[in-house]
Order: C-alpha cells, then sequence, then structure tokens
C-alpha cells in the first residue's frame, strides 16, 4: 500500500535535504582543516592574556550539524583558568559543560562537531598555544601527559578486557619514555598508593570489573596524575558514587591538585562540591555563561536569576520543607535558540530589556560577571 505525502511532509523532507547539503559543505572544510600536515608552530603558536593563567577559553562555539539543524552546544564561552587554582563550571544537564571540556582536550566527536570560531589558550611551558588550531600529532603529546582528564563514568573509560597496572603503564610508557620499563611496575603501584589504595599489589592485577566504582575512580585519578599533568579536567568525577566516597575522592583531588601544583576544570551540578573545592565558579546556561566569579562572591551574593534558582533548589541541612524547589520551565532547545535571553521564558525577574539582545556579560564590583539586563546600563 503506497501512501501519498503531504504538503507538510514534502516541505519537511525538502528542508533536511537542504541541511544535509548545506552541513556537508561546513563539516567538509572543518575536517579539511583538520587533515593538513606539517602544520608550522608559527600557525597555533599565541600569547595569553594574562600570564598567570594555565588556560584562557575565549568566545568558544562548539556546534553539531545535525540532519534537524546547528545544535549550538557551546554559543560563545568565555573562561579563565589561573596557575594552581579550581574553577568549577555549574550548570543544569545539557548547559555544555561537557561539551566545553571535551573541546578543550579536542575530543569533540566529529565528523558532525566541531569547534567553529574562539581560541583555547593553553600556557605551555615552551611557550602558549591556540589548542583551536593546534594539529592533532601535536594534542597527542598534551592529552594525558600536560592536560589529564577524569571523566564521568570510570566503568566506560577503563579497558575492561585489560588489567589496571597495564593501563597505568601505557600512560606513561606514552608520555614518559625516560622512566625505564624495568620501573613502570613500581611508578604505577607508587601513583595506586598516592590515590590512597591500601592494597595496590592486588588492584594493579585487577580487571576493572573486579573493584568497586570509588576504586576504579581512584585508578582514573591516578591515571591522571600520572604524568605530572599542568591541568586536570575532573567532568563530574563524583556522580557514581556514595556520599562517603565522594568526600573521600574530593579530599584526595584536594591534596593532589597543592603536591602537584596543578590546576582543576571541575564540571559539576553539585553545588556541594563546588562550595567545598572551588576558588571561582562560573555558571554555564543554554551553552553560555550566566555568571562567574570568586565562589565566595557567586554564592553569598548571587546575581543572575538562573543563578538564585540554583542555588535555592539546592536542599538545607536542618530546614524543612514541604516541597523541594525547583526552577520552572524547561531549556530552549539549541537547535532553534531565540534571539533573547535564552532564561527570559523561565525567569520570574523579566523586564522590557529582556525582550531585546541577548546579554553580554557585564562586570561589577570585584569582577564579579553576570550576563543579565537586570544590571546593564537602564536595565532597572
Amino acid at each position: 500500500m503506497f501512501f501519498n505525502k503531504t504538503a507538510e511532509q514534502k516541505e519537511a523532507a525538502k528542508k533536511m535535504k537542504e541541511i544535509v547539503k548545506s552541513n556537508k559543505a561546513i563539516i567538509k572544510k572543518f575536517e579539511d582543516e583538520k587533515k593538513r600536515k606539517n602544520v608550522p608552530a608559527s600557525e597555533y603558536q599565541t600569547a595569553m592574556k594574562n600570564p598567570d593563567n594555565i588556560l584562557e577559553i575565549d568566545n568558544l562555539h562548539t556546534y553539531f550539524y545535525t540532519d534537524m539543524g546547528v545544535v549550538r552546544s557551546v554559543n560563545g564561552v568565555n573562561i579563565e583558568i589561573p596557575q594552581g587554582k579550581t574553577v568549577a563550571l555549574v550548570g543544569e544537564s545539557g548547559c555544555g559543560k561537557s561539551v566545553t571540556s571535551m573541546s578543550v582536550m579536542k575530543l569533540i566527536m566529529g565528523p558532525s562537531g566541531q569547534i567553529t570560531n574562539g581560541a583555547i589558550r593553553y600556557n605551555r611551558a615552551s611557550g602558549p598555544i591556540d589548542i583551536v588550531k593546534t594539529p592533532i600529532s601535536e594534542m597527542q603529546h598534551i592529552r594525558g601527559n600536560e592536560i589529564s582528564m577524569i571523566f564521568q563514568e570510570p566503568m566506560t573509560s577503563l579497558n575492561p578486557v585489560f588489567r589496571i597496572g597495564a593501563q597505568i603503564e601505557e600512560a606513561i610508557m606514552l608520555h614518559r619514555p625516560d622512566v625505564p620499563k624495568s620501573d613502570l611496575k613500581a611508578q604505577t603501584i607508587k601513583m595506586l598508593e598516592l590515590v590512597g589504595i591500601a592494597r595496590a599489589e592486588g588492584v594493579y592485577a585487577s580487571f576493572p570489573h573486579e573493584l568497586s566504582g570509588g576504586m576504579r575512580q581512584r585508578v582514573m585519578i591516578a591515571m591522571s596524575l600520572c604524568c605530572n599533568p599542568k591541568m586536570i579536567i575532573a567532568d563530574e568525577p563524583t556522580t557514581a558514587l556514595d556520599v562517603t566516597i565522594q568526600a573521600q575522592v574530593l579530599e584526595l583531588l584536594r591534596d593532589l591538585k597543592d603536591k602537584i601544583d596543578a590546576s582543576i576544570l571541575l564540571i559539576t551540578h553539585d553545588l556541594g562540591v563546588v562550595a567545598e573545592m572551588a576558588d571561582y565558579v562560573v555558571v554555564m546556561y543554554a551553552g553560555r555563561v550566566a555568571e562567574q566569579g570568586t565562589a565566595h562572591e557567586v554564592f553569598l551574593n548571587p546575581k543572575h536569576p538562573y543563578t538564585i534558582g540554583l542555588i535555592k533548589s539546592k536542599p538545607v541541612v536542618n530546614q524543612l520543607v514541604e516541597r523541594l524547589y525547583s526552577i520552572p520551565g524547561a531549556v530552549p532547545n539549541p537547535v532553534n535558540l531565540p534571539n533573547h535571553c535564552y532564561f527570559k521564558d523561565r525567569c520570574d525577574k523579566c523586564i522590557a530589556a529582556c525582550n531585546g539582545a541577548i546579554p553580554e556579560l557585564k562586570t561589577l564590583e570585584g569582577g564579579h560577571k553576570v550576563a543579565c539586563h537586570l544590571y546593564t546600563q537602564g536595565g532597572h
């Protein structure tokens, strides 16, 4: 039996074909750029705006080109990470936190996912570079060596068919050729002991499935630290762990950061973790930065209605409430983002200016920044 397509279905099919054709042309341009060989170092060398920063994310745009349209996962993000400090990136699921971290590592899944604009300046010992322009061959020397990542779910990050010791040793061999093969086992066990694993010899010979969630997370931290990185990206490192193990992992990260003088980009939606760990806080919403400042400023004097809502929705110990607060509404569709403030339809403090242009980050007292028309000139 055959069915005739309606005019609407024909129009939708035509529109999808146009999107696919447009996406192919855009993706080809980015993929051809990635395939270039023998890229001269002068093309990706840069200068830091502030030499005290280890990383500067400047106007970053990371898009995914799908058959339904362009998903603007990261849409103009600016973040600075000072040397030796912890910066927490917070927000609801789907706001672009993990895509931001994957962009820093150049691990965006292609060909649909592409960094389309912006700069990621990394203060390398040999001189600052722009990661966006850095070829993959050079990034392989940086990933896991100078910038390490602790992924959200260790069971899917560890290879199930190799023993723990072999996986950590592989990371050391790749990035530290100066370590003799005869010393690899001793170095690996030392790293396992450093992250608080008591029976390191037994864990060294174990497979990932033989360990608990907390132990696997410790193994991931040991693997990320085995090359003494300058920066650690921790993507919700305590999400799958129970409360007592969470506290131990956070304490471990704090201690290790001080021991190796590393910086941490901590990605989480747990405000309790942020209050305990972070020096600076960046609040993201729908792919953009809504507010940023020191942890003290953001928690004690939040400015953006979204930040206020996030803090209000966190349960308070010894406080009896009939119903936990939740921010009304939902995050806008990233394919069809509005041309006004993205939070407008969920905000209870809207003013006339909210119907206008998307608010840019405005610097308030003490370096506290907020993207809200309530604080722009003439907004009140």
